[in-house]
């Protein structure tokens, strides 16, 4: 079942795990729409540098630092996900216990291996 899903910190690095998430997401047919530093593109999808917003979010994914969350912090809860994913290096128990206090599920957990289990 596609879960429209939103990269928080999405790169064309091919070392960073927001690159593999993204590549691994699409494989496994969740559509995909990317938020990043700088302006660019990736499987042929935008990487925006503005915060756009998106409809119809599933999950969000994060793969920024707590303290590099707090601008986003509006953003993500405008966006109405189901649940927010604190990629390993993420974790940030603030955030998390507002998501939880609106209705959204703070996941900690790794995209990447939610995937690989078929537990995403």
């Amino acid at each position: 079942m596609n879960k429209p899903t939103v990269i928080i910190g999405a790169s064309t690095n091919p070392e960073r795990y927001s690159y593999k998430a993204a590549h691994k997401l699409t494989e496994h047919g969740h559509d995909i729409y990317m938020i990043g530093l700088k302006q660019a593109e990736l499987l042929g999808k935008p990487i925006h540098a503005d915060l756009v917003a998106f409809s119809n979010i599933d999950t969000v994914t994060l793969y920024v630092s707590a303290k590099n969350q707090i601008p986003y912090y509006e953003y993500i809860i405008s966006l109405h996900p189901k649940r927010v994913i604190f990629n390993p290096g993420t974790e940030n128990d603030e955030f998390a216990e507002r998501l939880q206090t609106l209705g959204i599920i703070p996941e900690i957990a790794c995209t990447l291996v939610l995937l690989s289990t078929n537990m995403y």
